[in-house]
């Protein structure tokens, strides 16, 4: 039944448009001039159809289980709910939605049983009101757009007003969606503040968020001293972007003005493999290929190496930004004008003298955009970091020993059930915002370097 209201609205629109065009090119025929062609006409109808439409059921199915379990709830037995706390009632609903799916654990009650029997009910009546509702709307829309058609109907004026109140809806979404987004990091990072002092998490160099599961345990204090993550974010970071911007941008110049084209066009797909394979899976290459042979080239020297370093997870990782610094860096020197190269090997300069000082200089905007992406992609890294780097906190700055990085303390601060009313859950976000300030400030720098040189070589 979920599919039924979006088959119809999917119709509807098809056969408005349909409508709206034929009507149009009747008029036409007639002998009247349009003042806009028959396919706006048809644009208006589809439009019209599936905007409200879309938007009516996008809304009905988010807020419907919410009002089915309200009314659920309100029709159990008078006295089962009574003195039961909040979780104790979410478990209660849980068990009836999962009777109402199937799922029977051994003999619950018969007032379970019937509240599970009017939840199906609920559902089937929620789903058929929706059909009948979106079928009679779609109807009502199609009826309404036909009757707009005729010859002074400016109908590619109204299909532009509605494709301008998209775009602005999509601007606001998204919008919104940021702002919400950073309401709800911010928030919870104020309550992390009001447990644990900025201090601490700021410059401890002690990283051990425990919480105590009874009054009476002893050494779960716990402590937030986030110096080792941070410290081990920027390693695994640094290792990442040393083979990586050299790599990428050695690659990105070879391509753009030595290479040919027949080697530049069975290189550029491979480049492009790289860049869509799955971290998960440059995880496995991490731990089962790189990690092992940098273990065992380390040993051959006698220098000690943990089984998870940060070696092989910044290398990894290096190899995975390798694209995405060289495609960007190979878009801004192909946009650099042919004069300027052209100029430079006129005055006599060589093919690496024009590269490094003239080409190289004036697409640096682009090359700045490049490697600022890798290094966003670099500090928010998770998979590789959890599965070649490691999860203990050390103030280390040894490549070959074992660290930990900030994306990785989140997914493990935040694994299993959570309560966000203890330190040890909200220090994930307090983490999350330092991130994302730093995000922020390497955007900011970015745009200041791109402007800089902007005013220069435009």
């Amino acid at each position: 039944m979920t599919l039924a209201p979006f088959v119809i609205l999917l119709l509807a629109a098809i056969v408005g448009y349909a409508i709206n065009v034929k009507s149009a090119r009747t008029i036409r025929n007639g002998g009247a001039r349009l003042h806009s062609l028959s396919s706006f006409h048809g644009l208006y109808s589809l439009l019209l159809v599936i905007v409200p439409v879309l938007t009516l059921v996008l809304v009905w199915i988010a807020v419907e289980g919410a009002v089915i379990n309200r009314i659920l709830m309100a029709s159990l037995p008078v006295g089962v709910l009574e003195g039961l706390g909040s979780g104790q009632v979410q478990l209660i609903g849980a068990e009836i939605r999962s009777i109402a799916g199937g799922r029977v654990f051994g003999t619950p009650e018969d007032w379970k049983l019937e509240a599970a029997e009017r939840l199906i009910n609920y559902r089937e009546t929620a789903a058929w009101l929706l059909v009948g509702v979106v079928a009679v709307l779609s109807l009502a829309i199609v009826v309404f757009a036909r009757s707009r058609v005729s010859a002074a109907f400016r109908a590619r004026q109204r299909v532009e007003h509605i494709v301008l109140g998209l775009m602005i809806a999509c601007a606001v979404v998204a919008i919104f969606t940021t702002v919400g987004i950073v309401s709800a990091l911010t928030f919870e990072t104020v309550r992390f503040f009001q447990m644990v002092p900025i201090t601490e998490f700021l410059f401890g160099t002690s990283w051990e968020p425990q919480i105590p599961i009874r009054e009476d345990q002893i050494a779960a204090e716990g402590a937030f001293g986030a110096v080792p993550v941070f410290l081990g974010t920027i390693v695994i970071a640094s290792v990442a972007l040393f083979i990586a911007v050299p790599v990428g941008l050695m690659t990105a110049i070879y391509l753009n003005e030595f290479a040919s084209k027949k080697l530049r066009s069975a290189v550029k797909p491979v480049l492009e493999i790289l860049a869509g394979v799955p971290t998960v899976v440059y995880g496995f290459f991490a731990i089962l290929t790189v990690a092992p042979a940098i273990r065992q080239f380390g040993q051959s020297l006698g220098l000690d190496v943990a089984s998870n370093t940060a070696l092989a997870a910044g290398g990894v990782m290096g190899i995975m930004l390798i694209p995405f610094i060289s495609s960007f860096a190979e878009d801004a020197l192909s946009a650099v004008p042919r004069s300027l190269r052209d100029g430079a090997l006129a005055l006599g300069a060589t093919r690496a003298e024009m590269v490094l000082n003239v080409l190289f200089p004036a697409a640096i905007p682009g090359i700045v955009g490049g490697v600022l992406l890798a290094v966003s992609r670099a500090i928010g890294e998770t998979m590789i970091v959890v599965m070649a780097a490691g999860l203990i906190a050390k103030m280390t700055i040894n490549p070959l020993d074992s660290v930990t990085a900030v994306t990785v303390q989140i997914v493990t601060l935040l694994i299993g059930d959570t309560a966000f009313d203890n330190p040890k859950t909200l220090a994930a976000f307090a983490l999350g915002m330092v991130l994302f300030l730093a995000t922020l400030v390497i955007n900011v720098f970015a745009l200041r370097i791109v402007r800089k040189y902007r005013e220069i070589y435009d």
